[in-house]
């Protein structure tokens, strides 16, 4: 008697499904849809806006005359000047078609890499290989130069390093007097 006298409505018995029959709940603030389903068509409505902007742009960069056209034309121009959407010309790019006969299509397909392995003993490493110097992957055992044979000169490297990092430093020969 309450909600008599107020105007208000009793809330519904039960939930009330999706009008799309997506099987989920909708409610009144979604337009009786789910939320995925509202928010599908409100994208839609979006796309279906900027296509009419652009088309709208469209007619009207490439119409000549100047005052015949339609209200919803002119609206559509309007609404694309007020989105003012930038594009960029299209580049060409060369398509490469291998031949049926050609042995290149093993060279241009990247085969599936497998598991990171030692390169010593080809045990399985994972992410916790170690990268040498010498450009191979190895495992906890094998990360030492001295456990694989390392081919890498560390030797002339660090003499590279140092004397890159000091420069030789003469000093000015001052006349005596």
């Amino acid at each position: 008697m309450d909600h008599d006298k107020t105007g208000c409505q009793a809330p519904p018995e039960g939930p009330i499904l999706c009008i799309n029959n997506c099987g989920f709940f909708g409610s009144a603030a979604t337009m009786n849809m789910c939320s995925k389903c509202h928010k599908d068509m409100m994208l839609k409505q979006e796309q279906a806006k900027l296509a009419a902007s652009s088309i709208g742009s469209i007619v009207n960069g490439s119409s000549s005359s100047g005052g015949n056209e339609s209200p919803a034309v002119a609206a559509a121009a309007a609404a694309a000047a007020a989105v003012d959407i930038q594009t960029k010309p299209l580049e060409p790019k060369p398509i490469s078609v291998p031949l049926f006969g050609s042995g290149s299509q093993g060279d241009e397909a990247k085969p599936k890499e497998g598991p990171k392995r030692c390169t010593s003993c080809n045990k399985r490493v994972g992410l916790t290989g170690f990268n040498c110097r010498c450009g191979n992957l190895f495992c906890a055992v094998h990360r030492y130069s001295d456990k694989h044979d390392c081919p890498y000169d560390y030797r002339t490297a660090a003499r590279n390093a140092i004397a890159k990092a000091n420069p030789t430093v003469k000093a000015e020969k001052l006349d005596k007097i």
